[in-house]
């Protein structure tokens, strides 16, 4: 699985820090939205950058985007974080309207960044 996020969002920054270290089994990898590799991924699938501005989650043919994203990288890594991803009671819509509402803030609220994060060597290979 892929995960795609905006290399300039401070909050994105801390989705994939969060991920890298609560994903022992290594099952998701990385992009920034400014990459060719996110370009290319998106195009293998029939979608443009264009089509996104925060985290995008492609696992194997689907393409999920907002809360469904996040709920599932959630869910993917297990407990303890499996259990948040409870989130999915909730209509898609008022979950989608939360996500949007963090999303139109998120510089605001988390800060902008220059570049993207430099992964370690250990990281490295996780990132397109």
């Amino acid at each position: 699985m892929v995960i795609l996020f905006d290399g300039e969002c401070g909050l994105c920054h801390t989705l994939v820090n969060f991920v890298i270290d609560h994903d022992p089994k290594q099952q998701f990898r990385f992009a920034p939205l400014q990459s060719e590799a996110a370009a290319s991924a998106l195009g293998a699938l029939g979608h443009t950058l264009a089509e996104y501005d925060s985290v995008v989650l492609i696992a194997g043919e689907e393409i999920l985007t907002a809360s469904d994203a996040v709920l599932r990288i959630l869910g993917v890594l297990g407990l303890p974080w499996a259990l948040l991803s409870v989130g999915w009671i909730f209509p898609h819509r008022f979950r989608d309207m939360v996500y949007r509402m963090v999303a139109q803030r998120r510089y605001r609220w988390f800060g902008r960044r220059e570049g993207c994060r430099m992964p370690t060597l250990a990281d490295r290979e996780r990132f397109l």
